[in-house]
């Protein structure tokens, strides 16, 4: 009788080099991010085997590579909308009432486009004699009535998606101003490859404001850890302050504290 089952695990053996991509691929589909250690144990070879069958799946333009696995190419393009952004809500507001303690009580601050930038924003009160300059109308609006706060938009050309202004007059405008805070939010980072965004003109904006500010404070859900989008706008070291929420691993904690940011989880 011929045998049955999975060809490549006949007999304990683990499957060919095919046909573990093929299950890796599988894998990546349907959780958009695999471990290289969990994959090694899973089919029965070793982690370097499971990382030059991801180096093979990634020159043919099929995944990424980050620390520890790889995440699936559909993941590089994707940017939901403003509002489609409900995803970790309340670790986001957490965060945003972490965050206001580094909101100064007079002087210039700059508040990037995001989803849990604009919930700091929400909670900004209007006592304090500050500068808000932001790249995102929503912002702004959310700002505009508290009336001893001065808030300035960047200017240039509103995306639609996140209601961020970029192109050549936000960038004029970051090139003449220097401010004591930045709130900065990210679609994606690892040690790596740094902060991401999926669109190149945000990119360029959110690397002149990481210029233009001097501290750093980056807002970021645990979700946004080991994602990766198209651009890459400054490296996490950059980075002065990260505030996420516990969902961290200590493991992650400890690595970006070795690059010398400082991390608070809330």
């Amino acid at each position: 009788m011929a045998p049955t089952g999975d060809p490549g695990r006949r007999a304990g053996r683990p499957p060919y080099a095919a046909q573990r991509q093929q299950l890796l691929l599988q894998t990546l589909r349907s959780v958009g991010r695999i471990d290289v250690t969990d994959m090694a144990e899973q089919l029965s070879v070793s982690t370097e085997t499971i990382r030059k069958d991801l180096t093979e799946l990634e020159r043919q333009g099929l995944v990424h590579r980050v620390h520890g696995g790889a995440v699936a190419v559909e993941e590089l393009s994707f940017e939901p909308a403003v509002a489609a952004r409900t995803e970790y809500m309340d670790e986001k507001r957490r965060i945003a009432r972490a965050a206001l303690a580094e909101v100064p009580d007079e002087g210039a601050v700059l508040i990037d486009a995001g989803s849990t930038t604009a919930c700091l924003a929400e909670l900004i009160p209007g006592d304090r004699d500050l500068a808000v300059f932001t790249s995102a109308l929503t912002i702004a609006l959310t700002l505009a009535t508290r009336s001893r706060l001065t808030v300035h938009t960047l200017g240039g050309r509103v995306r639609s998606r996140t209601f961020a202004e970029v192109d050549n007059w936000a960038v004029r405008a970051l090139s003449e101003i220097r401010v004591d805070v930045a709130f900065l939010g990210t679609n994606g980072f690892t040690v790596e490859h740094g902060l991401r965004t999926p669109d190149e003109s945000e990119a360029t904006v959110k690397r002149l404001m990481l210029k233009a500010a001097r501290r750093r404070v980056l807002l970021a859900d645990h979700s946004k850890v080991g994602r990766i989008s198209l651009y890459q706008y400054g490296d996490l070291s950059e980075i002065d302050l990260l505030i996420t929420d516990t969902g961290l691993p200590d493991a992650d904690v400890r690595r970006f504290e070795d690059m010398g940011v400082e991390v608070k989880r809330t």
